[in-house]
């Protein structure tokens, strides 16, 4: 039986207020030949997600960009059900903030939390068993651009 992984975390700005993100950003990606580090330690992230990829995204409920990746972010929850992981960073307020930033720990992902925090819209694809963000996306809802790289990280 295949099981879908969805895990909901918080992040606090504190009284951090962004107004200023784009509205139309535009979305980057990043391969696995990237000269970033990996987002976290290789041991912790590949152990607690079962060498599946993980699907990261930013989130707040003020957010343009979320609402307009949302129905993306669904139909991939659909379609790689017991298959990928996903994660949901929910930076709305105080409150989910600081419960997504405890998830972010827990789940071996606090340096990406931290380098994505204001990042809102962010869906990002996150290799298992090197730590590596194989793909990253502000405000794409272009579901071929995650399908590709879920594909290929699967196989």
């Amino acid at each position: 039986m295949l099981k879908l992984t969805t895990i909901f975390l918080g992040l606090t700005l504190g009284s951090l207020t962004i107004l200023d993100l784009p509205a139309q950003a535009t979305s980057t990606q990043q391969n696995a030949a990237s000269t970033k580090a990996p987002v976290t330690t290789i041991a912790q992230l590949s152990k607690k997600f079962q060498g599946k990829p993980v699907v990261v995204e930013i989130y707040a409920s003020w957010c343009p960009a979320c609402k307009n990746v949302a129905p993306t972010v669904s139909q991939l929850k659909k379609q790689y059900a017991g298959k990928a992981n996903f994660l949901v960073f929910d930076v709305s307020d105080q409150g989910s903030t600081a419960r997504s930033r405890n998830a972010a720990q827990q789940a071996g992902l606090s340096q990406f939390f931290s380098q994505n925090i204001s990042q809102t819209g962010l869906v990002a694809i996150i290799d298992p068993a090197t730590g590596n963000v194989l793909a990253q996306h502000r405000n794409n809802p272009d579901k071929s651009d995650y399908t590709s790289v879920l594909d290929a990280a699967i196989r």
